[in-house]
């Protein structure tokens, strides 16, 4: 049992590592700047990364409760900012989002591969892992 948590939270922090560096690749390499919604997102993604990786040292996997909340509100950011971009009537009605417009595609990867589906992928992935941790950690009390 203690095996799937200690890999629960190498995934996490590996997904989170990923997702962080692909978010400074793209506005500090290529130059896109990130927009409000996209702040948000990386606000709630850079911490799981250090949360993760002090965990996996501590063999502590309780902070599982914690990597599914930060990833379940940046999920909901990720999938508000890709239904903006991909679906007319959200779009329509979006908000000003600072200097760049939240609409905006820098990438279009497939017709749907967008910077913010990429976070929302990221996002998930944390989710559904914190969750399996939390019962794997409920099966062994």
């Amino acid at each position: 049992m203690q095996k799937r948590l200690e890999n629960g939270l190498l995934f996490i922090t590996t997904v989170s590592l990923v997702a962080t560096l692909g978010s400074l690749y793209f506005s500090e390499v290529r130059g896109f700047e990130p927009c409000t919604l996209c702040w948000y997102q990386r606000i709630l993604m850079y911490p799981i990364v250090l949360i993760s990786g002090v965990a996996i040292f501590q063999k502590n996997a309780r902070i599982a409760m914690t990597t599914a909340t930060f990833a379940l509100v940046g999920g909901a950011i990720s999938l508000y900012h890709y239904g903006i971009q991909k679906l007319q009537f959200l779009s329509d009605s979006a908000p000003a989002c600072g200097n760049v417009a939240c609409t905006g595609q820098y990438i279009n990867y497939l017709g749907f591969i967008t910077i913010p589906f990429l976070a929302l992928v990221a996002f998930v992935l944390i989710a559904i892992t914190s969750l399996f941790m939390m019962n794997w950690q409920k099966e062994s009390n």
